[in-house]
């Protein structure tokens, strides 16, 4: 799976630190919540199509502004 967007909440904390992600496989689609860095907790969802992982990663960014794209 590869990365095709990735949000980050900008928190440089353990506690407060959040990322969402959309990955793709060319078939398959995913979207993963996460909490806390890459040592703590997440969530995987399986989408069947590109844009109902965007509909999905865009209800838990919640459009609060402090979230940012970053360049996967």
């Amino acid at each position: 799976m590869r990365i095709e967007r990735h949000w980050w909440n900008g928190n440089r904390s353990s506690r407060g630190r959040r990322d969402v992600y959309i990955r793709t496989d060319g078939q398959r689609w995913e979207v993963e919540a996460q909490t806390g860095g890459t040592a703590g907790r997440s969530k995987v969802h399986h989408c069947p199509s590109r844009s109902s992982a965007e509909i999905l990663a865009d209800a838990w960014l919640g459009g609060r502004p402090e979230w940012r794209e970053l360049v996967p």
